[in-house]
């Protein structure tokens, strides 16, 4: 379809109010006419309770379920029957087998077409008489095209420039060309993640707003403000009452997959509904378009002329793409929801995931300005309103387009892709961007640099190259801890991603202090302690003033950058973005629901790895291919395992051995080499169980192996821990009580590498439900190297607020043994303390010591496994001590200093507990 974009030059005049019709010069795809459906009175659903927490529900757009055709059904009723079909129908498929078969060549093993070709010429030689599941790769592939579900075809337009020509000289080539755009139907997407059963109970029906304790809490979009109001302004339409609002939830960004042979770019957009939770659409937004790059020759690149089509390109383009929503955007849709349920729905444009240039862009504004306020480009941390579209048309009807470019920083010119579209603002649907704004941009792009160059600034260049190295020796000498980023060299990384950014953030703070003044530190902490504020996935009114005060404090200490670094001022658009967070979260929910990190990551999945598969000529049109493909293939699985065709092993387990014995499990299980990651389930506080397997070849004998273990009062220990087992009344703890009363010991003892903690973090990267897991390591030899020990957390008072309330030790040792017909899974631990009743000033964390006996031996104990939390992470206090460059490193920084860091941001979950 060739579709013409209008363009007109125009310099320096006054502007006319910008109205649809000026975008409306595309011509549109042909739409379904929009139809009304009677309303019956409808099931109200107020307010719900669960576990302490007040949930309260718009009143009117309710979602209310409705019949096919519309009409609101009885409350309580059951939802209609899915299609019926046979729970052996695998289609196009033979058998289960045979899908999983299709499953693993195409999306796990990625296996090109010829290795395919050559698989299934092995398997027809290896079983002769039986065909192989495919005959060659394009049965394969001519197979996952047959399947129906998720099928959203991809459509095409193109478009040209239609502006004036040069009237001397050759015309460039980019008048002249069409510049293709790909996508998919907005509807066709949308309805299919409503409709998908594994959203049943990751997705809202209603606008809400959650208290706690009385206090309003941010978490997923639908929590905001913003839906909220959008909600009320639908409900103006009686037409609508009882319908489902469902916002987009858009994303794009270019990335480059060759940059040494021919810097091949793609434009992917992205699209989602709003109405899922965060931690789903993390996994779930779908790529629905790949935008055209417009180029040219290196004298006609900066032209004004090229820079304006390219502007326009862009926004006609979204313009176009998501057309097909704007009739249902005031008139309800009927559609199928993952309850099995048809609800009318009213579409709506909602966030838009974008890094700065692209903000720019997309709210035609010039670089170095706000997107979302009129702040001065010379001095944005004054105060000033909010952008809007009705703001700009009024200063169109009386400026130049000069004056709105100098003054205002306005593209007056371009017409953005929002103009048109029912409550649609694009300076108020820009979201948060945690990676860009605040990780990579304001963390890692300024503040590491100008601690770096006030080092140099403040010392002669010998010296402060001393210092540098120290910082980076710092790093690299950190303890290790699960997830955490290990830097064998500091910070000397050449190309820095967003994860290498997030893991300095971990370590940066303990490595900085004592090498410069308390200021400079104060502002590093602050912008740290702001990070992990608005990286939680549930922001209550509480931590958005703990988010104001650290904005404040960081903007106070950032001034002892201004004399030496940073004589300009902070007139920096990343930088100012932090003052914008906190309305944000009020009308968005929690930030980590809509960062560019998510599309970044889909980058790799949708684009890298297909861009891998293809024969690099034309490799969009495979790219597309590859997608749908997986889209299928996907969608096939959904439906499968909601009509249970999936339950169960494809085999029953093996038999026994030819001897009768079953086959011996593994001595290392694999989730026992696991440091962390997510883990589906239910959610629980928490809890800490030893590995599945114990070591083999180490004495059981207690004395025995206290010996092997360096740990000569082991039997003591364990004979004080009976002691308060078996009295836990007793006036006298265990551990003050003379030895000969505590019980006898010689029980067998098993000895474990490591114990697993599993608790709800849902701020992590952690399963659907919250759930994350850590290996906590206490072994002689960690990868056939040094020893490693880990440290943990111990709640001791639930009273007390935040490490108040915690212990902190190291464990030397995860063991269980079986007492009088009970079992003991236990720890040998060294106890910390706490140095002074406050975390240190300068960075905000708590500082311990090795506690010690009398003669200097060091204080230990044994446990109770369900004493421990779970892991901590502490980092050595150097200040202003150099570290040795030779014979140290990490193995040895918790025996090596004197006084640790208890590391709050060692992950969110940490920061949320003890802090």
């Amino acid at each position: 379809m060739s579709v013409v974009l209008m363009y007109q030059e125009q310099q320096h005049q006054v502007l006319r109010r910008r109205t649809s019709s000026q975008m409306n010069s595309l011509h549109l795809l042909p739409l379904p006419a929009p139809t009304s459906h009677p309303l019956r009175p409808r099931n109200k659903r107020s307010r719900k309770i669960v576990g302490g927490t007040n949930i309260q529900y718009h009143e009117i757009l309710d979602g209310t379920p409705c019949d096919r055709n519309g009409y609101d059904l009885p409350p309580n009723s059951p939802p209609p029957p899915w299609e019926e079909r046979a729970l052996d129908d695998f289609s196009p498929f033979e058998s289960r087998a045979e899908f999983e078969f299709a499953e693993f060549l195409y999306c796990d093993e990625e296996m090109a077409g010829k290795r395919v070709d050559r698989l299934s010429q092995l398997l027809a030689a290896l079983y002769k008489g039986t065909d192989p599941p495919f005959a060659d790769h394009k049965d394969l592939y001519s197979t996952i095209d047959a399947i129906q579900q998720g099928d959203v075809p991809w459509q095409s337009f193109s478009v040209t420039y239609t502006g004036p020509l040069p009237e001397t000289g050759e015309v460039p080539a980019w008048m002249t060309e069409k510049y293709e755009v790909w996508f998919r139907s907005p509807l066709g997407i949308f309805e299919k993640q409503l409709a998908n059963p594994d959203f049943k109970d990751e997705m809202d029906w209603a606008p809400k707003h959650i208290f706690k304790d009385g206090k309003c809490q941010y978490v997923d979009l639908f929590s905001g403000n913003w839906v909220w109001e959008q909600a009320d302004k639908i409900a103006k339409d009686e037409s609508t009452h009882g319908a489902m609002f469902v916002p987009s939830v858009l994303g794009s960004d270019k990335t480059t997959v060759s940059v040494g042979t021919g810097n091949t770019e793609f434009y992917p957009l992205y699209s989602g509904i709003g109405n899922i939770h965060n931690s789903t659409r993390r996994a779930h937004l779908s790529v629905m378009a790949f935008l055209s790059i417009p180029k040219t020759t290196r004298d006609h690149s900066g032209s004004t002329a090229f820079r304006k089509f390219r502007r326009q390109l862009f926004h006609s383009s979204l313009h176009k793409i998501l057309s097909p929503l704007k009739p249902h955007m005031t008139v309800p849709r009927v559609t199928r929801c993952s309850d099995g349920h048809f609800r009318r729905v009213i579409y709506g444009l909602g966030p838009y995931i974008a890094n700065y240039p692209e903000q720019a862009l997309l709210t035609s504004i010039v670089q170095n300005w706000c997107p979302r306020c009129l702040a001065p480009t010379t001095n944005l941390d004054l105060p000033s309103v909010s952008r809007s579209h009705e703001h700009t048309d009024a200063l169109m009807e009386g400026c130049t387009l000069k004056e709105l470019w100098d003054d205002f920083g306005i593209v007056g010119d371009l017409i953005p892709f929002t103009t048109g579209f029912p409550r649609a603002d694009i300076h108020e649907l820009i979201s948060m961007d945690l990676l860009h704004q605040v990780i990579k941009g304001t963390f890692k792009d300024h503040i590491v640099d100008w601690v770096e160059t006030y080092i140099r600034d403040n010392h002669e260049k010998a010296e402060a190259d001393k210092i540098l190295a120290d910082i980076d020796r710092r790093i690299s000498v950190t303890p290790p801890f699960p997830g955490l980023r290990h830097f064998h060299t500091g910070r000397g990384y050449k190309q820095w991603t967003g994860n290498d950014s997030k893991g300095l953030m971990k370590v940066y703070l303990p490595a900085i202090a004592g090498h410069v003044p308390a200021a400079v530190v104060q502002t590093v902490a602050d912008i740290i302690e702001f990070c992990h504020l608005v990286r939680r996935s549930v922001i209550d009114e509480d931590t958005l003033i703990a988010i104001d005060n650290s904005v404040s404090r960081f903007r106070l200490h950032r001034e002892v950058f201004r004399a030496s670094v940073r004589p300009e001022g902070f007139s920096l658009p990343r930088q100012h973005s932090i003052v914008h967070y906190r309305p944000l979260i009020q009308m968005f929910g929690a930030p980590n629901g809509l960062c560019s990190s998510i599309t970044e990551s889909k980058h790799i999945k949708a684009v890298k790895k297909p861009y891998r598969r293809t024969n690099h000529n034309k490799p969009l049109s495979q790219i597309l291919l590859t997608n749908q493909r997986l889209d299928k293939l996907a969608a096939a699985r959904v439906d499968f395992a909601a009509r249970g065709m999936l339950d169960g092993a494809l085999l029953p387990p093996p038999p026994p051995l030819r001897n009768g014995s079953a086959s011996p499990a593994p001595e290392n299980p694999d989730d026992d080499h696991v440091d962390n990651g997510a883990i589906e389930g239910a959610t629980c506080i928490g809890e800490v169980k030893l590995a599945k397997t114990y070591i083999r070849r180490v004495p059981r004998d207690v004395h025995e192996l206290a010996l092997y273990m360096e740990q000569p009062r082991l039997h003591e220990l364990i004979r004080r821990f009976l002691f308060d087992q078996l009295n836990p009344n007793a006036p006298t703890p265990g551990g003050q009580i003379p030895l000969a009363q505590c019980p006898e010991f010689s029980e067998r003892i098993f000895l474990y590498h490591s114990a697993r903690a599993v608790f709800y973090a849902p701020s992590d990267v952690s399963g659907v439900g919250g759930m994350h897991h850590e290996r906590i390591r206490a072994t002689k030899s960690w990868y056939r190297g040094p020893p490693r020990y880990d440290c943990v957390f111990l709640e001791h008072d639930t009273d007390l607020v935040g490490f108040q309330g915690l212990h902190a030790a190291r464990v030397h040792m995860f063991f269980h043994f079986k007492f009088r017909g009970v079992d003991y899974p236990c720890a040998l631990i060294h106890w910390f303390s706490a140095r002074g009743e406050h975390p240190c000033p300068e960075t905000g964390m708590w500082i311990v010591t090795p506690d010690s006996l009398r003669g200097g031996a060091p204080s230990l104990a044994v446990v109770h496994l369900d004493c421990l939390l779970r892991g901590a992470h502490l980092i050595g206090v150097a200040g202003r001590d150099f570290v040795p460059i030779h014979n140290f490193d990490f193995s040895d920084s918790l025996d090596a200093f004197k006084a640790f860091y208890v590391n709050k941001y060692a992950d969110h979950h940490a920061h949320e507990i003890a802090f």
